[in-house]
């Protein structure tokens, strides 16, 4: 087939004409055997797959960095939390032993403890399921990658 155009007619790599339906940046295989097909293909399919792990992985790392900041929180709130209740029980509890028995004084403050821990647990839940870990993106992109194979095969 090599050479079997005329110059300036639709197999010219030299113009336009019957090129128009082609989108831009899209190769040209004019005159290249099935072969040379199958490479440019088999290629293509390759950085395709490539770049579709790169999103992937893009997607999954600012998921992950949400996940870690939330976690995060929750510890910083749980050490933050039992240095308080450690210090402000003792007073608490010295404070109303003034008032009643110590044994009382000391399960009122538990109590109120225990409230402020449920309150964090409850926030940091929340902000864990907020995490959301399917990369939205690559499934998308990957749906039409499918699209645009069935439509390459027909």
């Amino acid at each position: 087939m090599a050479g079997s155009y005329a110059a300036g007619g639709p197999g010219d790599p030299g113009t336009s004409y019957g090129e128009t339906s082609r989108p831009p940046g899209t190769p040209s295989y004019g005159d290249a055997s099935l072969g040379e097909i199958v490479t440019h293909l088999t290629s293509d399919l390759g950085t395709l797959t490539r770049q579709e792990l790169a999103l992937a992985k893009a997607e999954m790392q600012a998921e992950a960095k949400q996940a870690g900041k939330g976690a995060g929180m929750l510890g910083g709130a749980a050490f933050a939390g039992w240095m308080l209740a450690l210090f402000l029980s003792l007073t608490a509890m010295w404070a109303l032993g003034e008032v009643m028995h110590l044994a009382w004084a000391a399960l009122i403050v538990a109590v109120v403890w225990a409230v402020v821990a449920a309150v964090l647990a409850s926030t940091g839940r929340k902000e864990l399921k907020n995490v959301n870990p399917k990369p939205e993106q690559t499934v998308e992109t990957l749906k039409e990658d499918a699209q645009w194979l069935k439509t390459r095969k027909n």
